[in-house]
């Protein structure tokens, strides 16, 4: 059964990591993915590749989602292409981690703009689009840090943290009209960005977590299945953790 079929969604920062195992996932459910990438191009025509050869629709856009402007170029684009958009995934994040202390002014902005502002953008390019449809799934992928804070990733932190928050808030302003907006927590979830950590590092995060293993981006996928399918008409303004029970 496929769960999205014929439904057009937005992915931001899907060339890697948890945003491709998204793309994959939902192509495999028969959605046409629109998707952003910065600088990693062949990746990204790679998936788009992937995603065609599923019998999708599929394109690749080089977009910052944190400049207003080529948000609302994108999602123009998204339109000519594929005339509706039904879901939004706001995926594109950055870390910059150092202690307080030692944090610069620069790396606290530039953490604000890429993980929050880009959620702003791209929630309000959409807006307009859905509530003409009165239909639509919008998911913000936060963090579990955003729930609980970390030590050295204030930056990171306030900015999954702020992204619950504006999730929170989009969900009653919107629900009136059919469209919800969730948030997606992860925990440690094991990408190419922690396949560069030392494997002593890895095992300890495995045996803190109570499933005795790091989460791949197919079980955040998965969750985002959920969030954006009909199975989840009934549920908008949540967080839902995908952390292996890390934060139980």
């Amino acid at each position: 059964m496929k769960l999205l079929e014929g439904k057009n969604v937005i992915i931001t920062g899907a060339s890697r990591g948890i945003g491709k195992g998204i793309a994959q996932v939902f192509g495999q459910h028969g959605a046409n993915v629109a998707f952003t990438y910065s600088s990693s191009e062949a990746p990204a025509l790679e998936l788009e590749k992937e995603l065609l050869d599923m019998g999708v629709k599929a394109k690749a856009f080089k977009s910052n989602a944190a400049s207003f402007s080529e948000s609302e170029e994108l999602v123009k684009q998204v339109l000519e292409h594929f005339e509706s958009i039904d879901v939004l995934i706001n995926n594109a994040g950055i870390t910059k981690d150092n202690l307080l202390m030692r944090m610069g002014e620069e790396d606290f902005d530039k953490v604000i703009e890429i993980n929050l502002k880009s959620v702003f953008n791209m929630t309000k390019a959409v807006q307009r689009t859905m509530l003409k449809q009165r239909k639509g799934s919008i998911i913000n992928m936060s963090s579990v840090v955003g729930v609980k804070g970390n030590a050295g990733q204030t930056n990171y932190a306030a900015s999954k943290a702020g992204m619950i928050g504006f999730t929170k808030s989009v969900a009653l302003e919107l629900g009136s009209r059919n469209i919800r907006c969730n948030a997606i927590a992860p925990g440690f979830i094991e990408t190419e960005m922690t396949d560069k950590l030392d494997e002593k590092t890895v095992q300890g995060w495995r045996d803190a977590i109570p499933l005795k293993r790091g989460g791949s981006p197919e079980d955040v996928a998965n969750a985002c299945l959920f969030l954006a399918s009909d199975l989840s008409a009934y549920v908008t303004g949540q967080v839902l953790n995908v952390d292996g029970g890390m934060l139980t």
